[in-house]
């Protein structure tokens, strides 16, 4: 199957969708709409699909008669649920860290990594010596494995630039990915995402000189969706991550935080004082913070890659989200360093492993609260009225999804409508 081929399509407010009314017959849906039975389950079901969106969707002895004219296709009893969204990725990056991989399970320290030109410093280098097309070429491999689960939107990240004409290189070539595959890309500044060598010792001045001029500037060009920081000791405290969600108010972009995966610095609870459309890692969170991003709506996005990758031992407090009601999205992290994942599909099965989330749960977030945590509201769910981004599985209950390991039942993926 070609995540890329799709057939019977035309063009769409800039989206391909599919030009002919259809009815999905003989199927089984799991429509993850919040409220509903779990998972939304509905047997025996149908879908109409128009102009790339839903029109009606339920039991099939229901089907209204107006599209009794209407094209039928069988789908022989498989699964149908929302198509997957991958909510938080670096998926454009220069080089890998394979080595630095390798010399971590021989022993060495972050430090020894360090010295011998490995972490993030060796992607900053490799991304800055990479052109836009190489960056393309690279980015694309990771995007299609993403779309061959059933992977219809991702979120992708700057950061692995840390000067303003690589954050603008890569936020350039996260643009060009929607030209290249039927797939829709939300972008995010992240500029405050470590500070770069040249600036050691000096990260107020790089917020000054580097990052805010550099966001002003992805702003003018249209580059950026929503603003993102990495609030940490290794990387940049409250204060600073608050100067640029300062700027982010001013020019009108929405603002999430990679916060409390290594301690608790208090960023979720500013991320949610800035209306944050999303916190994520959130390992060391406490309950203030978790209070802090239920007032305000704040999504938790799990990453239990980079948890896995990292061998970290304190999992994020899914019992106190749980409590106080805050949904949470799961993505692959997917990036060079400490989550070099492309599977969304094992994504949710170490949430369900790792963090004892529910299959229900981990479904709920690469399907219904990933898309809120983008700030797409025409997505998630399988409801009329919502994009006809469905996800095709041969699978009988939609548990399976989260309970295998290594293994992909996608049938097709419907991108606005269009099969491919």
């Amino acid at each position: 199957m070609s995540a890329h081929n799709i057939t019977n399509n035309q063009t769409f407010k800039g989206v391909r969708v599919s030009s002919s009314p259809k009815l999905l017959m003989n199927l089984n849906l799991a429509s993850m709409a919040a409220g509903a039975t779990p998972y939304g389950l509905v047997a025996d079901a149908a879908i109409a699909v128009d102009a790339g969106k839903v029109v009606w969707c339920g039991a099939r002895d229901g089907v209204p008669s107006e599209f009794d004219s209407w094209q039928r296709d069988d789908l022989e009893g498989r699964l149908v649920t929302p198509a997957l969204i991958d909510c938080h990725t670096h998926i454009v990056f220069g080089g890998n860290r394979a080595r630095e991989f390798e010399m971590r399970l021989q022993g060495a320290t972050y430090e020894e990594v360090a010295r011998a030109g490995g972490g993030i410093v060796s992607t900053v280098s490799a991304t800055r010596g990479a052109s836009e097309q190489e960056l393309l070429n690279a980015a694309l491999v990771r995007v299609d494995a993403l779309l061959a689960e059933g992977v219809t939107a991702i979120e992708v990240k700057s950061g692995y630039g840390l000067d303003v004409d690589t954050e603008l290189a890569m936020l350039r070539v996260a643009r060009k990915i929607e030209g290249e595959r039927p797939v829709r890309v939300k972008t995010s500044f992240l500029g405050a995402h470590a500070v770069p060598v040249e600036y050691k010792g000096r990260a107020d001045a790089y917020i000054d000189e580097v990052c805010i001029p550099a966001l002003e500037k992805a702003h003018a060009e249209g580059l950026a969706d929503a603003v993102d920081g990495f609030c940490e000791g290794i990387a940049f405290m409250s204060a600073q991550i608050e100067r640029v969600f300062e700027k982010a108010g001013e020019l009108g972009l929405p603002v999430k935080l990679h916060a409390e995966q290594l301690s608790n610095l208090g960023g979720a609870k500013l991320a949610a004082a800035h209306g944050a459309l999303s916190a994520d890692h959130l390992e060391y969170l406490d309950e203030t913070g978790v209070k802090a991003m239920a007032e305000a709506g704040t999504v938790a996005v799990i990453l239990p890659g980079a948890f896995y990758t990292l061998r970290e031992t304190q999992a994020p407090p899914i019992e106190l989200f749980r409590k106080h009601n805050v949904a949470m999205a799961v993505a692959t992290d997917c990036n060079p360093g400490s989550s070099p994942s492309t599977s969304l599909l094992l994504t949710m099965n170490m949430a369900c492993t790792l963090f004892r989330m529910t299959p229900e749960e981990a479904l709920a977030g690469a399907t219904r609260n990933a898309a809120r945590a983008l700030g797409l509201s025409d997505t998630g769910t399988v409801e009329a009225g919502k994009r006809a981004d469905l996800a095709v599985w041969n699978v009988e209950h939609p548990a399976e999804l989260a309970y295998r390991i290594g293994f992909n039942p996608l049938h097709s993926r419907m991108f606005a409508g269009a099969v491919s």
